[in-house]
């Protein structure tokens, strides 16, 4: 069985854009606005070598919305899978919802499964995948997140961005971090604190 780290994407692994339109912030609708955290790539490089499989389970609703454009979406997909590419960062799988419950394009309009709350994407990696759930985690910055991984057997980290505060406080996450380097190391402090409790149980 594998343990897994699941990933939200805005706000976690790249910064939240402005939307003056709305007066939100939001997932960048555009590549030219991509703009990963400077502790990205060391966190989920530290994630991989300490032997997790790395998932991204996100919410991109924005075509659905009229907000952007399918090929924008996919374009800023590429773009992320290319530098995960570069530094040598293996994700086993991506997982984006589309839909939402109030667009303006039909087929993904609605209710659906794979939206976080749901936990769809989550039973399907853990098919595909074979994972080890009571060693899983699932790391994200808003209460959808938290639900989501909860409802399913997850750890959970709530990352405290301040750009998405108004889209938590009603969660109750296992632990909470500034970013997704101190996500990582509650991770390894974990792990070892299980590795250590493991060890006295043996010499008992």
């Amino acid at each position: 069985m594998h343990k897994a780290i699941f990933l939200d994407r805005d706000g976690v692994i790249n910064r939240l854009v402005w939307n003056p339109s709305t007066g939100e912030f939001e997932s960048p609708h555009h590549v030219k606005d991509l703009e990963i955290y400077p502790w990205t790539l060391e966190s989920l490089s530290t994630l991989r070598k300490m032997g997790y499989l790395l998932f991204l389970i996100s919410n991109q609703p924005s075509y659905a919305k009229g907000k952007t454009s399918m090929e924008n979406i996919k374009e800023i997909h590429d773009k992320i899978h290319r530098i995960f590419e570069e530094h040598q960062i293996d994700f086993a799988d991506y997982y984006y919802c589309y839909h939402h419950p109030h667009g303006i394009v039909p087929e993904l309009t609605g209710t659906c499964q794979c939206r976080k709350p749901g936990t769809l994407f989550l039973s399907m990696a853990n098919d595909k995948y074979y994972l080890s759930l009571k060693d899983s985690w699932l790391i994200g910055d808003r209460d959808s997140d938290i639900v989501c991984g909860q409802s399913f057997g997850l750890r959970t980290i709530q990352i405290q961005e301040q750009c998405s505060i108004k889209n938590r406080g009603e969660s109750h996450p296992d632990f909470i971090a500034e970013n997704l380097k101190k996500a990582t190391q509650i991770v390894a402090d974990y792990s070892n604190e299980i590795k250590e409790r493991g060890v006295q149980y043996e010499k008992r």
